[in-house]
């Protein structure tokens, strides 16, 4: 009966999943089987902390946030909880051996979200860190099954892709964040200054990670590499798509990439891969 009810907490969070992130659940869809849940069972541990600190607004988030924290940590150590999300992540965590200073770190920027902030370089790159990097090490943890020494060497491809989609992220959502929970992300940057100059340097940074996440991409094990593939080549396309637009429409409309790209970009990526070209 233990199982049936691990497989049904996985199940939870894969409906979150799906019902939040068409984006990732194509690219889950695009892993080797064996790695569908355990990348649900993180994505959904992740979404709940996010709608702690984006959502629920008539309620005490920093209480929710603290409670949430708390019962991750106590669902790890006694290895059950009776949140499906946070016993589907706790068995993900002991069984791939998943670092708790990656979990805390990802708890801190979130806890960072709960007020606003002028963030400086230090700060912005912490807050990256915590919100995304980790959670692309986590994945990493998954797909590398224990081989250390491929973990060592894909390390800073995996932080550079979790850095990519989130700065790509505050560029598509710079006007809901500024207009519905006061933040810019940016170091140094004012939104109602925003121009195309700052903009472009933005982009530039973004570039370099896009770069270098390529890189680890490639180096993947086969059963991982086509559905991160299609992850970063939708976000690349996401970029793309902002990068031809002024920083004023930026301000007014958020970027979006249609289904249907989304689904010729899969079919690419499907046919890349299997002639071996990824």
């Amino acid at each position: 009966m233990e199982q049936l009810f691990e497989d049904t907490c996985m199940q939870c969070s894969k409906i979150i999943t799906q019902a939040y992130s068409t984006s990732f659940s194509l690219g889950i869809k695009s892993l080797d089987k064996k790695f569908h849940l355990p990348i649900y069972a993180i994505y959904g541990f992740v979404r709940c902390a996010d709608e702690i600190v984006d959502t629920f607004h008539n309620h005490d988030k920093r209480k929710l946030l603290a409670d949430f924290r708390q019962q991750t940590y106590e669902a790890i150590d006694q290895k059950l909880s009776l949140n499906p999300v946070l016993h589907a992540f706790q068995c993900v965590v002991n069984r791939y051996g998943i670092d708790k200073a990656y979990i805390e770190a990802f708890l801190k920027s979130m806890e960072m979200d709960l007020e606003p902030h002028a963030y400086d370089r230090e700060l912005y790159n912490e807050y990256i860190y915590g919100s995304a990097e980790v959670v692309g090490l986590m994945c990493l943890k998954v797909f590398c099954e224990g081989d250390r020494e491929m973990f060592s060497r894909l390390e800073k491809p995996a932080r550079s892709l979790g850095a990519a989609f989130q700065k790509v992220n505050f560029l598509r959502d710079m006007k809901s964040d500024y207009d519905e929970r006061g933040r810019v992300y940016f170091p140094k940057v004012d939104y109602m200054q925003f121009c195309n100059q700052c903009k472009a340097e933005i982009e530039q940074d973004i570039m370099q990670d896009f770069n270098s996440a390529y890189v680890g991409i490639m180096a993947l094990p086969r059963s991982a590499r086509m559905g991160v593939y299609l992850a970063y080549v939708y976000y690349l396309k996401l970029f793309r798509k902002i990068q031809g637009l002024p920083a004023t429409h930026i301000l007014n409309e958020r970027v979006r990439v249609p289904d249907n790209t989304k689904l010729a970009l899969l079919l690419s990526s499907y046919v890349k891969y299997r002639f071996n070209a990824i």
